[in-house]
C-alpha cells in the first residue's frame, strides 16, 4: 500500500483495499524541484496534489508583498480550490520551497472517483467539513489570539518548519510582520530541535 493509500485509509476510513486501488490509480506520482512552481496565480488549477515528501508554500501577492497562506508538509493535500472546482483564476501561487515527491490527481479523474465508489461523496463532505473547521480554528485564533500565543501554537504544532523554511513565510502566515516575529521569537527563546 502506497503512503497515499495509507492516508486516505486511515483519513477516509476505506477498508476495501479495492477502492483505495481504485483511487491510488488516479493519482500520478511526480517530482518537483526546490522554488518550481505547480501553480501560478491567474492560471487554471486542474489539479490536487498529496505531498509525499518535501514542503510547499502556498502564497497570493498583495500590494507587492507576498502574503503566505499556508505551508504544507508530507501527509498534506494543496490545491486552489475555488480554481479546482469553479474553473476561475487561481488565486494563489503554490510553488516547492524544497524537493518535492508527489501524487497528483488531475480534475477529470478526481471526478471519475464519485462514479467508481458510491461513498465518496459522504466521505468528501467529511474531509471539506475538517478543512472548514480547521480554517474556522485559524481565523478564530486570528480574532481571538495575541502574536505570542499563535506563534506558540504554531511552534509547538510545527517546529520542524523552523528549520527548514525561510522564517518570514512562517511570519506571514501567523499574520505577523518579520519584526513581530522577531521579537517574539527572542523573547520566548524556543528550543528548536
Amino acid at each position: 500500500m502506497t503512503e497515499l493509500e495509507n492516508y486516505i485509509q486511515s483519513y477516509f476510513g476505506f477498508s476495501q483495499s479495492n477502492e483505495l486501488n481504485t483511487i491510488g490509480s488516479l493519482f500520478k506520482t511526480q517530482k518537483i524541484e526546490k522554488g518550481e512552481f505547480l501553480l501560478k496565480s491567474g492560471q487554471n488549477c486542474d489539479k490536487l496534489v498529496f505531498i509525499s515528501s518535501g514542503i510547499i508554500r502556498i502564497y497570493a501577492l498583495h500590494d507587492g508583498e507576498e502574503i503566505t497562506q499556508w505551508i504544507s508538509v508530507k501527509g498534506g493535500f494543496v490545491t486552489d480550490l475555488a480554481s479546482l472546482i469553479f474553473d476561475s483564476p487561481a488565486r494563489w501561487n503554490i510553488q516547492a520551497l524544497t524537493n518535492a515527491d508527489l501524487y497528483v490527481i488531475h480534475k477529470e479523474d478526481y471526478r471519475k472517483i464519485g462514479n467508481i465508489i458510491p461513498k465518496w461523496h459522504e466521505l468528501e463532505k467529511l474531509f471539506i467539513a475538517k478543512c472548514f473547521i480547521m480554517l474556522e480554528d485559524r481565523v478564530f485564533g486570528f480574532l481571538s489570539l495575541s502574536a505570542e500565543e499563535r506563534y506558540h501554537i504554531f511552534f509547538e504544532n510545527n517546529k520542524s518548519l523552523f528549520n527548514e523554511v525561510p522564517l518570514q513565510f512562517i511570519a506571514s502566515m501567523l499574520g505577523m510582520t518579520p519584526e513581530t516575529f522577531s521579537r517574539i521569537r527572542k523573547k520566548v527563546k524556543p528550543e528548536i530541535s
